[in-house]
């Protein structure tokens, strides 16, 4: 079974989608400390495609590819549409990567914007 930890960037499905949530296969950042549960449940923000029009929303943070976060485009974390899922929606045996602390810092302060706990 797979163990995603804060930090790693997993391939997520997200289908069946409903209404505006975000759909499809896609990377997602795992966000919650799994050691804090014995429930088979991780907090996520997915990833989307980066566009120049994010540059100013603060929910969204920009990752460039490398081969330690193992993305192959300019992508944004999505912190807006955070959600806790199963692993059971967690493809392959192993996360695709990473992120650095420093990023993982800006995708908390997105967070915190995008639930109102920045006030």
């Amino acid at each position: 079974m797979n163990d995603p930890r804060r930090g790693e960037i997993w391939l997520v499905n997200f289908d069946p989608q409903v209404g505006d949530e975000i759909r499809k296969t896609r990377p997602a950042l795992v966000v919650s400390a799994s050691q804090h549960t014995r429930l088979d449940l991780r907090i996520i923000v997915p990833f989307t495609d980066w566009k120049d029009s994010y540059e100013h929303h603060y929910t969204k943070v920009r990752v460039l590819p490398n081969r330690t976060n193992g993305l192959t485009k300019d992508s944004a974390v999505d912190a807006f549409p955070i959600r806790c899922i199963s692993v059971q929606r967690f493809l392959r045996d192993n996360p695709t990567g990473r992120l650095t602390i420093s990023e993982m810092n800006d995708v908390c302060i997105a967070i915190r914007i995008a639930t109102g706990m920045n006030a």
